[in-house]
């Protein structure tokens, strides 16, 4: 699924993380979002590493990369945390700045590395995602339904981890599948790497302290980023799917601004799975924005 790209593991921040580099010029790192790994960008992979030193990692807690157990706090999987490992992961391959895009959970990633180290992130993309804090704090009967799974994932261990552990490719069907593309936009090896990392339970842990921090700390630290005025610096572009939740219930680019004075964006003509619904029209945005 990546021609040209070669695989490496990284020692970071007190884990380990599993990434692919590819192609040359300025670096760009890819993250990925849930249930996912760095395979999601395999459509439009091949098409960055033409232009940039492409970086496609595996979150902490997703994928090969590390799956620490969760500290009672679940601080150890805030977004401050997993976009250090990121940050180090870059830096140890001697990038201080670098080009960012981060789909769905990689996209809370992404934003919280912007907001916390802004001399090393050089542009912003940020795909189908609405602040943390703000998808929670307006949350409506159609989001709570068609993300069930922010709710679900939250509750304390071991319970969720029991049920998603007895039938983990029933949860990645209808999790993926369930969206307004169905299972169409899954090439069938991207479905079986998605699935041989679900069936692990310690990623399925991983992924529910992801979301447990997001409903505690993160939203900490984004009260506080909105108290002292801290703002994304670099460039930022939000896109979203059409047919997707976001449109559907949040205004995107209106709850943006509140961290971004250097923002733009809109809506594609396709679901949440933009890397993999709509790999042409996403290159159609992202290349200009990204530049050289």
């Amino acid at each position: 699924m990546f021609k040209g790209f070669t695989r490496h593991v990284a020692d970071v921040n007190g884990t380990h993380i599993n990434y692919i580099r590819g192609g040359s010029g300025p670096a760009l790192l890819l993250l990925h979002g849930h249930p996912q790994t760095h395979v999601i960008w395999h459509k439009v992979a091949q098409q960055l590493a033409e232009r940039y030193t492409v970086i496609a990692a595996d979150l902490r807690g997703y994928g090969d990369s590390g799956k620490p157990a969760g500290l009672p706090d679940h601080s150890n999987y805030a977004k401050r945390v997993m976009g250090q490992d990121q940050i180090d992961l870059m830096a140890s391959l001697g990038f201080s700045q670098f080009l960012l895009m981060g789909h769905d959970r990689g996209g809370r990633v992404a934003y919280r590395m912007a907001l916390d180290h802004p001399d090393a992130i050089r542009k912003l993309v940020v795909l189908d995602i609405a602040p943390t804090l703000a998808m929670y704090e307006q949350t409506s009967r159609e989001f709570a339904t068609a993300y069930y799974h922010w709710f679900f994932l939250i509750r304390p261990a071991p319970f969720p981890e029991t049920l998603l552990s007895a039938h983990p490719e029933d949860y990645l069907k209808h999790t993926i599948g369930g969206r307004s593309a169905g299972l169409k936009p899954f090439t069938p090896d991207a479905y079986a790497e998605y699935l041989r990392c679900l069936r692990d339970p310690a990623t399925i842990h991983g992924i529910c302290e992801d979301y447990r921090a997001s409903a505690g700390i993160d939203l900490e630290h984004e009260r506080h980023d909105l108290d002292v005025g801290n703002k994304i610096r670099c460039e930022m572009l939000a896109l979203w799917g059409k047919q997707g939740v976001i449109e559907k219930c949040f205004e995107p680019l209106k709850e943006w601004a509140r961290f971004s004075d250097k923002l733009e964006g809109g809506a594609l003509d396709c679901g949440h799975y933009i890397p993999e619904e709509a790999p042409e029209a996403l290159l159609e945005k992202v290349l200009p924005f990204l530049g050289s």
